[in-house]
């Protein structure tokens, strides 16, 4: 733990980075050393940050969180990439597209239900004759009767939907093994977060993003202007 501790936190200094220079976070945080190429100041809140929260949390609490972050994130990468592979904007027609969502409810409603019902159940097993039947429908609907949005040029994964179907249920299967407790930290530090995005984090990064165009446009007017004069010059020459 102490090792993805350490790797964790310098590998989410580079986003950190990137994060301030969209003025969600202080703007320092951005500066990088010119010989090293390194985001210094982030690098040190990290390693200070992560510091401190190893020091004063139990192992167990760090682990189940680091899980559930985990298994959560590749949970929504398998789900993604079925929205990336069937489904594309002014492509797609609004009837595939309903079937597409129905058939994503089902894979996701049933995971959840085994998920839960495993949790929760000692010896049962009546749910998942229910629940295993209605994720194989919902994967043979994609398969069946959504047709491919994008085809991979190169490469692409392979036995779509099949396999990133079966990472959506087994991630959320292993996620319905992790306590209750740890989902209701995980909960309040995800509630923190958002809030400090749509209160403050959003409204920096759209003033960021909006100064960035103001600039942009006087740079686009400035350079007109530059070769309008050079025109003239030449012709008066």
């Amino acid at each position: 733990m102490t090792t993805v501790l350490l790797v964790g936190a310098v590998g989410q200094a580079r986003y950190l980075t990137h994060i301030a220079r969209t003025h969600m976070v202080p703007p320092w945080l951005a500066n990088v050393n010119e010989r090293t190429g390194t985001p210094v100041n982030a690098t040190i809140v990290m390693l200070v940050a992560t510091a401190i929260i190893g020091f004063f949390t139990s192992l167990g609490i760090l682990s189940n969180l680091l899980s559930i972050s985990t298994l959560f994130i590749f949970m929504l990468v398998a789900l993604a990439l079925l929205v990336r592979r069937y489904y594309k904007s002014g492509t797609t027609t609004p009837t595939d597209r309903n079937k597409f969502i129905v058939c994503l409810a089902l894979i996701l409603g049933s995971s959840i239900a085994t998920a839960v019902y495993w949790a929760l159940s000692e010896d049962g097993w009546i749910l998942y004759v229910i629940t295993v039947p209605i994720w194989l429908l919902g994967t043979l609907g994609i398969r069946f009767f959504v047709p491919q949005a994008h085809f991979p040029k190169q490469w692409g994964v392979p036995l779509v939907p099949w396999l990133p179907s079966v990472s959506i249920a087994i991630n959320i299967f292993l996620l319905g093994s992790i306590d209750g407790k740890s989902f209701q930290r995980f909960g309040i530090w995800t509630a923190v977060l958002l809030l400090y995005y749509f209160f403050f984090g959003l409204h920096a990064s759209y003033d960021m993003a909006k100064e960035s165009q103001k600039r942009k446009t006087v740079d686009e007017s400035n350079a007109e202007l530059n070769k309008i004069e050079e025109g003239q010059s030449a012709n008066s020459s």
